[in-house]
């Protein structure tokens, strides 16, 4: 039922264009290591500059609490863009607040490599660069990716079609 639940809200999302009032209620918070066990099964890579994944340490890189949504989104990501995949931030304190922020498990941050960013300039659409000047671009899903010169910061509304 969660599934076929997260697939009709994935379509009147992406029909409706009602991204953050119907995704919030099919959520499910996964721990660091059930997040950490799905990456690994994808062949999807992380690293902290601390070595660490406590998410009250801003050097680590933690998955706990992050959406099942962002999880499967990134994973999405992987298996459509053929590209390897490095996250180097996920729900760890240090990020910017907000409803669909890093610690409320919405985003995470994705190593630049030529290969992801090819696929995001050729498969998704360019829009209106973000409030603090980075450039962004929306995937067909509605979830965002924004440039920020060192790291793709992506926010999954949803899993992307997972």
């Amino acid at each position: 039922m969660k599934v076929v639940l997260r697939v009709l809200v994935a379509a009147a999302v992406v029909v409706g264009g009602l991204l953050p009032t119907l995704e919030a209620s099919a959520l499910t918070k996964l721990t660091h290591a059930q997040a950490a066990s799905i990456f690994t099964a994808a062949g999807i890579t992380w690293s902290s500059s601390g070595n660490c994944s406590d998410w009250n340490n801003s050097s680590c890189t933690s998955f706990t609490n992050i959406n099942d949504s962002t999880v499967y989104g990134v994973r999405t990501l992987k298996q459509a863009s053929g590209c390897a995949i490095r996250i180097t931030g996920g729900t760890e304190t240090g990020h910017a607040s907000g409803t669909y922020s890093h610690r409320n498990g919405y985003k995470v941050d994705i190593a630049i490599t030529t290969c992801v960013t090819n696929y995001v300039h050729n498969n998704f659409t360019r829009i209106a660069d973000r409030g603090d000047g980075y450039p962004q671009w929306r995937a067909a899903s509605g979830n965002i990716y924004a440039n920020e010169g060192n790291h793709w910061d992506v926010t999954y509304y949803n899993c992307g079609g997972c």
